[in-house]
């Protein structure tokens, strides 16, 4: 995997000449979890599918195909009222690690369009194409490229906004859904935005968008009329971001190889088990997952955290700090076993997290007496690495997580 980009808020949003050029490309893959399904079950397509567990079991809606929106059903919507909603409805189990292998090679196709990369999530990024017109045309016909190459080499159907600014890009993917690509030229973006419900836009959530329809506030071109200081009397400090959002402006900058603060991988059972060999499986393949995105990230870790969560929602956190810094999924679990051993009662879990921090972009000290055991260790787990990039995660596993019931 390339190294990324991540992005920040600055204090105050660019100069007004940022906003001349529409560089910015934000990608959102159209139902992700359910189109990643529909490529390994084809038989399932043009009907109502959803992701997140069967359907008379405790959880929520992680993902819906289009045609079950139509019938109102929404993503973090209880299983149960899906299910009474759309009858006829397929019901999946989701596969976190398969999507993720696919958002990895997702990433890798995207970072070949531009140096600059944010994977926002897992199933969306923005990217900063200013500057890779000698390589893929100018931005919009770059965009075009891209659409293509990732339906090409995934099957997977996405769409596509392209505009000045980030807040922008992302409304304009929106509005381009499903599967089409849409351009904002700069200096449109307040028409652009003008016709839309406030909601659009990104920030505001349903707090907000009730108060400012109690103003009588209900498109994006009635939010742009306010003046800087009605909004700020109105909605205190969040006032000027209206502002600046009404206009599509906003005040990100991106940053290169920006390293993150932890990596962590949990899993939440679809049913609460005290089952000891899964529960011990979940807890090495969660492991390897976490080890894996280290090992890709040029990153060695000192210190371990392992989360319970109980069956009544009671959540458990322990964490210890190894004498050295490490990259092995072998150190990690020796670890998260200890902690597992001395902080589990016994009782059923619904959710094993794990976590890794205290990061070094070197490794620990040398053992003398190790005899280049570690070293050998580490160039094991990245072939092992490399193995899994080509071929899936699922491939390559340690055989203490192979009863986790996860299959990649």
């Amino acid at each position: 995997m390339p190294k990324l980009a991540h992005f920040r808020a600055v204090s105050s949003p660019p100069p007004g000449d940022s906003f001349e050029a529409t560089n910015i490309l934000h990608v959102d893959m159209d139902a992700f979890f359910v189109s990643v399904e529909l490529l390994e079950r084809p038989e399932l397509r043009g009907k109502p599918v959803i992701v997140g567990g069967k359907r008379d079991e405790r959880g929520v809606v992680s993902a819906a195909s289009y045609e079950a929106r139509k019938f109102g059903i929404q993503s973090a919507m209880p299983l149960r009222t899906a299910a009474r909603l759309c009858p006829d409805a397929t019901f999946l189990p989701v596969r976190h690690a398969l999507y993720a292998e696919y958002s990895d090679r997702i990433a890798a196709i995207l970072s070949r369009w531009s140096p600059i990369v944010e994977m926002a999530s897992i199933d969306e990024a923005y990217l900063d194409l200013q500057g890779t017109a000698r390589l893929h045309g100018p931005p919009l016909a770059a965009a075009h490229k891209l659409h293509d190459a990732i339906r090409c080499e995934t099957g997977l159907p996405c769409s596509l906004g392209l505009a000045a600014t980030r807040l922008v890009a992302k409304v304009a993917s929106d509005q381009a859904k499903p599967n089409g690509l849409l351009w904002v030229p700069a200096g449109a973006a307040e028409a652009f935005l003008a016709p839309l419900g406030v909601r659009r836009i990104p920030g505001i959530g349903k707090v907000t968008e009730a108060a400012l329809h109690a103003l009588g506030i209900e498109r994006v071109s009635q939010l742009a009329e306010l003046s800087e200081e009605q909004l700020d009397r109105a909605f205190g400090r969040c006032g000027a971001a209206l502002f600046r959002k009404a206009r599509g402006q906003d005040a990100y900058e991106f940053l290169v190889d920006a390293e993150p603060k932890s990596i962590s991988h949990n899993r939440t059972f679809g049913a609460d088990t005290d089952d000891r060999e899964l529960l011990a499986a979940t807890l090495s393949w969660l492991c390897e997952k976490a080890a894996k995105r280290l090992r890709e990230a040029g990153l060695w870790a000192r210190t371990v955290t392992l989360t319970l969560r109980y069956a009544g929602f009671e959540t458990v956190t322990r964490s210890k700090t190894l004498a050295e810094s490490s990259n092995l999924d072998s150190i990690f679990l020796s670890t998260l076993r200890s902690l597992f051993a001395a902080h589990w009662t016994g009782k059923k879990l619904r959710l094993v997290g794990v976590e890794l921090t205290g990061f070094t972009a070197a490794p620990g000290q040398m053992d003398l007496l190790d005899g280049g055991r570690g070293e050998k260790r580490e160039r094991l787990a990245r072939a092992a690495d490399r193995l899994r990039d080509r071929y899936g995660f699922g491939k390559i596993r340690l055989g203490s997580s192979l009863e986790s019931g996860e299959e990649d």
